[in-house]
């Protein structure tokens, strides 16, 4: 009692912590409703050691910090704004759904970036633990805002010029990039061609493992990046291969080239590839049509509430896109009916073994959204036209 309050600077030095009964005394109150997200321990915020010396001596006891939240703002983004392109809308419900990679191919104007944007609005809010991994992250990078923790999932959007440690981490100290700023959310790669080879190849290892080490010289981090990968594309350099009134002279072979800085093995990893053709003007003054965002959400809410409930107890697994090994055997073995048409798609096309094991995560995914316990023919079936999409088998 009677000590001067610390400057804010003393304070963010001082960082002292007290233990006491099984919690913690921080003398930085203003982090008090973040620290509390931990919810291993009790935390007792104090904004000054007035304040501790009152509560150690029982004058004036710190009423423990409870978990502070940031209020999503929605973005009045709408997939009912979207006009037509009804099968992107639906491969965008199975990749909020399942978390699978989704790749949309079509001429410029046609509505990819517009679709991709309203995305956000049909996730699910992070869980308290997702919340708490993701604002570790934004903290590092100094983007978390004082007092709370955001519940609404990261929506990322690099631009195709950014440089390899801008996208996976590096710099100095070694802080994390955009694929870990996208940890639990979704991570939209616009004109995905155009990303410089490095940078795309550099991909492949974070998307199958859902982390990254950034190693510098005088530091070493690995960071979570279990993100959603929605990358868009033209058909063409031109971007107007469908249309032979615009389209170039090199035509058919410059949408193989284009596409073809795309290596197999990168596209190998898009679960739902979708072609999205232009919308013809008079459609424009057409009525919305299709479900709103806050009924696909709904939709995604009860997939990811069933797989919640299968993974209960699994640190690794939280969505379909997880599955792997005896799991994904268990709990996405087809039907009869189904396992044969896979098969038979699998001889047709050559689907790689990873091909084959991620048309039935999708088909998984497919069958919650159907509150169908079983996968059966017609998730395969929808399963499979996603994957053989875009011209590319595998």
């Amino acid at each position: 009692h009677g000590i001067p309050r610390p400057s804010a600077r003393a304070l963010a030095r001082l960082a002292l912590i007290l233990p006491l009964g099984g919690g913690v005394v921080s003398m930085l109150g203003s982090c008090g409703a973040e620290a509390a997200w931990v919810g291993a321990t009790q935390v007792l915020a104090a904004g000054s050691l007035d304040e501790v010396v009152r509560h150690f001596t029982g004058q004036s006891p710190i009423t423990p910090a409870e978990a502070g939240e940031v209020l999503a703002i929605s973005s009045g983004r709408d997939m009912r704004d979207v006009k037509g392109q009804e099968r992107a809308k639906r491969a965008l419900e199975i990749a909020a759904a399942g978390r699978h990679h989704a790749l949309l191919v079509g001429s410029p104007g046609s509505g990819k970036s517009m679709l991709a944007a309203r995305l956000p609005g049909i996730l699910p809010q992070l869980s308290a633990q997702e919340a708490l991994e993701t604002s570790m992250i934004h903290s590092l990078a100094g983007l978390l805002s004082e007092g709370g923790i955001s519940r609404s999932r990261p929506f990322r959007e690099p631009h195709h010029t950014a440089s390899m440690a801008a996208i996976v981490g590096g710099g100095k100290g070694a802080k994390p990039g955009e694929i870990s700023l996208a940890h639990n959310g979704v991570l939209f790669m616009d004109e995905f061609p155009e990303f410089p080879r490095t940078v795309l190849e550099t991909l492949r290892q974070p998307i199958e493992t859902g982390e990254i080490m950034v190693a510098r010289a005088n530091a070493h981090v690995r960071y979570p990046c279990r993100f959603l990968l929605v990358a868009a594309a033209n058909p063409c350099k031109c971007g107007y291969m469908s249309d032979p009134a615009r389209a170039c002279a090199k035509v058919p072979v410059c949408g193989e080239d284009y596409l073809g800085r795309i290596s197999g093995p990168l596209m190998d990893r898009f679960d739902l590839r979708v072609e999205v053709p232009p919308v013809a003007y008079t459609d424009l003054d057409l009525p919305a049509s299709g479900d709103n965002s806050a009924t696909i959400a709904a939709r995604v809410q009860a997939a990811r509430a069933r797989q919640t409930a299968r993974f209960a107890g699994l640190q690794t697994t939280r969505v379909n896109a997880d599955m792997e090994g005896a799991l994904l055997e268990e709990a996405a073995s087809p039907d009869t009916e189904g396992r044969a048409l896979l098969a038979k798609v699998a001889e047709r096309f050559g689907l790689s073994a990873r091909g084959y094991h991620r048309v039935l995560r999708v088909a998984r995914t497919i069958a919650d959204l159907d509150a169908s316990a079983q996968v059966r023919l017609p998730h395969i079936a929808e399963a499979v036209s996603y994957r053989l999409a875009v011209g590319v088998k595998s």
